[in-house]
C-alpha cells in the first residue's frame, strides 16, 4: 500500500534506508546528441550505505510543491520517494529507498509509478533523478522503466571521499 507521508508517518522516514550493492559502473557515452552507456562489473563487488537524511519532513506535508510516498508492507514502511517540483517542469526525486527483504518484487516500480502519477497530476513534463555510475543496479533500473540519460556530472561528487563516482542525470519525458 502506498500513502502520502503525514505526521503519523514521520516515524517511518528512512526506515527503508538499507545498504546496497555495488557490483559495476555504467560508461555513459555520448555520440551525435544521443546518451547510452555500457557496463563494466567489478570483481570484487562492495556493499555502500548513505547516511540517514535528517531533512524537514514537516515541510512535506500537505506542501503543494513536494511529496513523500511511503510503501508499506504489513503495517511496515519497506520503501519511500520524495519528490518536488522542478525549475524545469519536470518533477525531481530526491530520494528513492526500498528496503533489501522487498528490492526486485516491484516496490520501486510502483514508487516510480506513483511519481509519475503525481507529476502528471500536478501538470509536469516529466521525472528526473539522479544517481551514481557505480549503482548499476540503479541504473539497470532507470534505464528498464524507460529514463534516459541526459547528463553526466563530473564533478558533483569531488569534494567527497567518493570523488571518482559521476553524477548521472536521468529523464523519463511524458
Amino acid at each position: 500500500m502506498i500513502v502520502e507521508m503525514k505526521s503519523e508517518n514521520l516515524k517511518d522516514i528512512n526506515t527503508p534506508n538499507q545498504p546496497f550493492a555495488i557490483i559495476g559502473k555504467i560508461i555513459p557515452t555520448f555520440i551525435d546528441g544521443v546518451w547510452s552507456f555500457s557496463e563494466c562489473l567489478y570483481e570484487q563487488t562492495y556493499e555502500k550505505s548513505y547516511p540517514y537524511d535528517d531533512g524537514q519532513w514537516e515541510s512535506y506535508i500537505n506542501n503543494p510543491d513536494k511529496v513523500i510516498f511511503l510503501y508499506y508492507d504489513n503495517n511496515v514502511c519497506v520503501g519511500q520517494v520524495r519528490l518536488r517540483k522542478n525549475w524545469n517542469s519536470y518533477a525531481f526525486i530526491e530520494d528513492i529507498a526500498v528496503s533489501k527483504s522487498h528490492r526486485k518484487v516491484g516496490v520501486g516500480t510502483q514508487l516510480i509509478n506513483k511519481s509519475i502519477e503525481w507529476a502528471k497530476e500536478n501538470n509536469l513534463h516529466g521525472i528526473m533523478l539522479e544517481t551514481q555510475d557505480n549503482n548499476l543496479t540503479a541504473c539497470r533500473f532507470y534505464s528498464k522503466l524507460g529514463f534516459q540519460i541526459g547528463a553526466v556530472d563530473t564533478m558533483l561528487y569531488a569534494n567527497f571521499n567518493n570523488a571518482d563516482e559521476k553524477a548521472i542525470f536521468w529523464y523519463l519525458k511524458f
